[in-house]
């Protein structure tokens, strides 16, 4: 095995799928066919084994010690709301599935991934706010090494956000919730809940 020191972290590239196998902690781009790193750790080449019909050897990202749940393409993350712009809201990840992760992972909400009807007259500013907490899905590693989420299931969206008033408020249907203490009413894109 051939040690190499280098570390890498999530969105780096570390080759081309013409030259490497994506192995461990590594992913194939299709659209320019470079492999990428999809968490933070040290890259590794790993020779094909013996008489295998495939000669390229393996590259692969492992041995970071703070070393939690990973979003994956298909995860259900929980993440926090940090901006929202004209087309986008951005997202701090803080759990996968039931784990809580360790290292910092940035989420993007688009525009067309927020619901899945009327995806044109879809409002970021009336979805979400800064400070919601949502349930999303991760369709994949985007750009900037922040990955691309979608709300777009009836189960997805905002789980809890929190009034102007400082309340957490209640959802009333899956486009409004409403403050406890003011009744006043803000749009969200809510996540049905699952009882």
């Amino acid at each position: 095995m051939e040690k190499s020191d280098e570390m890498v972290t999530p969105g780096e590239i570390l080759g081309r799928a013409t030259d490497l196998n994506a192995g461990k902690g590594a992913y194939v781009a299709s659209k320019n066919n470079t492999i990428y790193a999809s968490l933070t750790g040290f890259r590794r080449i790993q020779p094909s084994p013996p008489g295998s019909p495939d000669q390229k050897p393996t590259v692969e990202v492992t041995g970071h010690k703070a070393h939690g749940p990973v979003p994956e393409p298909g995860s259900v993350v929980i993440a926090r709301v940090t901006k929202v712009m004209a087309r986008t809201a951005s997202a701090d990840i803080m759990c996968v599935g039931p784990k809580s992760v360790r290292e910092k992972f940035t989420g993007i909400i688009r525009q067309q991934d927020v619901r899945a009807t009327e995806i044109d007259k879809v409002d970021m500013h009336l979805s979400f706010r800064p400070g919601d907490i949502v349930r999303a899905v991760v369709l994949s590693l985007g750009d900037a090494r922040a990955y691309y989420l979608s709300t777009a299931k009836n189960e997805l969206g905002v789980v809890s956000a929190e009034s102007s008033a400082g309340a957490t408020m209640v959802p009333i249907s899956w486009t409004e919730m409403q403050c406890p203490l003011t009744s006043q009413i803000e749009q969200r894109k809510v996540a049905k809940v699952v009882s």
